[in-house]
């Protein structure tokens, strides 16, 4: 168990499993971090150094971006301050007498943190450890000592505030943990996660790349395409099964419909806009605005709903140069959204359907999830009663679901509390990926209704949703999770034919046209490389199944059908190999 000084200055004991252990345990290693750094290099000036989902970081004004040489020698000084065993200790100050003691330290970044807070009347909180004090709200442990296990992991630009007109600041990344073995493993992690990196095996598997030439726009090639295709039409497939009409919304529409619906308030600074015909447009960041439209365009009764309206919406972000990561966070993408709209009473109805639905979905890819409530934050819309209705209806099902969650407070939609499906990859990473929120504030901003039995007009209740969350981060997710070896069903190519020599070749010819005719993605390898060559390749190409053909396959008519899963070949008919492999496709295997 861990020792903690809480926010409020009080004494916890919490477990490193535990989300808040975790969080001062790793909040500790930051000033741990920042102590060592202020040794090293007393002139560098402290910004920010929270705990984040995998570790730590903290930024630092330098005159020089750190080097490795530079991470070594600050983790040696950090192992220094662990051994001291220095007791944190909790400072509570008048803003008056932490700005006086800020302004003797020179840290002109936590000055300007400071006024903030000053401004709002606050008393202000510091952390002091052996001579190094940090303006900080907490938590924290007790000592130092606790921080037994860590690693400096990287270090990169970071704009202060995160606004690129601010001076750039060097961002230091770390991990800590209570003992060796976690760290080991957890490094280990990282190696495995440096393999399957989504952006190397997405050029190497020729899927998707994203070029100098529009940085933050992906590219999709050939075999890209295939695996985006298999993934919408299985969407469709499983979406025209639960009652969902698909739509297709403009990309651009005008400024004030977007003033409307609240995001110009709220998003207008991730908006890409243009003038058409001398009026203001905006690049859509996101779906629901026309999907509201699609709704409203005709009378609805009672006996309609709910309408569940479904869009794959191309949508545009502006995201700064520093937070782009391959297909994770790009500055366009597909969302594979979902509008539906109900009367009050389908409320836990519809989102018990949309939790069922999506629990189908990852169960095909092996995912398993946890579950998040996030409830109203302080940038919201709309009435307290409608956030206490919305947010007790998704509680309640959620609580009948007989599934766990965690409730992370404040961070619903504006408009919105939400349900989050939180994905674990095969190597035990998490993914936010589907995500259900609950509306009440849309169909008043835009005036929809539907008739009731009472023929007077009601107003509907809507949820947004996502399944994938976007069709171009659920790809790099699916590339890391399976390492590029994708599953048959979802792999680009499936079979690859080997012929041993040019005289096998006829046959080859013969054999591709009969399994591309029963649906099977077949390409052959004609080249004139060793064999030995050939097979290899086809093993970095992470192809299921390969055909190796030579004299006795063609004077015997069958095959032998090498398994990228097992490693062994089996030598069959090629009725017997089709047969084979489409049972499994069947059966998405």
């Amino acid at each position: 168990m861990l020792n903690i000084i809480s926010k409020s200055g009080e004494i916890e004991r919490l477990g490193f499993e535990d989300e808040g252990g975790r969080a001062a345990f790793r909040h500790t290693a930051s000033h741990i971090l920042a102590q060592a750094v202020k040794r090293l290099y007393p002139a560098a000036k402290l910004a920010i150094g929270p705990a984040i989902e995998t570790g730590f970081y903290y930024d630092f004004d330098t005159d020089k971006p750190f080097t490795p040489e530079d991470l070594t020698a600050i983790e040696k000084e950090m192992s220094k301050i662990v051994k001291e065993s220095l007791p944190l200790e909790r400072y509570e100050f008048s803003p008056q007498e932490a700005l006086e003691k800020l302004e003797t330290m020179g840290e002109k970044y936590k000055i300007e943190l400071a006024k903030e807070l000053a401004d709002k009347g606050l008393s202000i909180s510091f952390f002091k450890q052996g001579e190094f004090w940090d303006l900080c709200e907490g938590p924290h442990l007790t000592n130092t000592a606790a921080v037994k296990s860590f690693k400096l992991i990287q270090t990169t630009g970071a704009y202060w505030r995160g606004d690129i007109n601010n001076r750039q600041l060097c961002r230091v990344y770390g991990v800590a943990f209570p003992d060796k073995s976690m760290l080991a493993a957890h490094l280990a992690m990282l190696e495995e996660a440096k393999k399957r990196d989504h952006r190397k095996l997405g050029r190497e598997l020729d899927l998707f790349d994203i070029l100098e030439e529009g940085k933050g726009f992906p590219f999709f090639y050939p075999k890209g395409m295939i695996l985006r295709n298999l993934l919408e039409e299985f969407w469709r497939a499983e979406h025209t099964l639960h009652g969902y009409k698909e739509i297709r919304t403009p990309v651009i529409l005008n400024q004030e419909l977007w003033r409307n619906s609240g995001h110009w308030d709220h998003y207008k600074d991730n908006m890409y806009v243009t003038c058409i015909d001398q009026n203001n447009h905006a690049i859509k960041p996101m779906n629901c605005p026309g999907g509201m439209l699609a709704f409203k365009r005709r009378q609805h009764s009672y006996r309609d709903m709910p309408q569940r309206i479904a869009e794959l919406g191309l949508v545009h972000r502006h995201e700064l140069s520093g937070a782009l990561h391959g297909l994770m966070r790009v500055r366009c993408f597909t969302q594979d959204d979902a509008h539906i709209f109900m009367t009050p009473e389908q409320i836990e109805g519809e989102v018990g359907g949309v939790m069922e639905l999506i629990d189908r979905f990852y169960a095909v890819f092996g995912f398993k999830y946890k579950l998040e409530l996030s409830t109203r934050p302080e940038d919201s819309m709309g009435t307290d009663e409608q956030w206490e209705m919305a947010t007790a209806a998704l509680k309640n099902v959620l609580d009948k679901s007989g599934k766990s969650y965690r409730i992370n407070e404040g961070d619903g939609a504006f408009y919105g509390p939400k349900i989050d499906f939180h994905l674990e990859d095969s190597i035990g990473r998490t993914w936010q990926c589907g995500t259900i929120q609950l509306d009440f504030q849309m169909p008043e901003r835009f005036d929809l209704y539907y008739v009731g039995a009472d023929d007077e007009k009601h107003r509907p209740v809507m949820i947004h949703r996502v399944v994938f969350g976007s069709i171009e981060r659920f790809i790099a997710i699916l590339t890391e999770h399976y390492a590029g070896a994708f599953p048959l069903w979802l792999s680009p190519v499936q079979v690859k034919i080997i012929p041993i020599a040019e005289s096998h070749f006829e046959y080859a010819r013969q054999l591709q046209e009969q399994l591309t005719a029963v649906g099977l993605r077949t390409e052959t390898d004609k080249r004139n490389e060793k064999i030995g060559y050939k097979i290899r390749e086809a093993q970095l190409e992470k192809i299921p199944y390969m055909l190796v053909i030579g004299d006795n396959e063609v004077d015997g008519g069958t095959v032998a059908a090498r398994d990228r899963s097992t490693g062994g070949t089996q030598v069959m008919t090629a009725e017997q190999f089709a047969e084979m492999a489409l049972e499994k496709i069947k059966n998405r295997g």
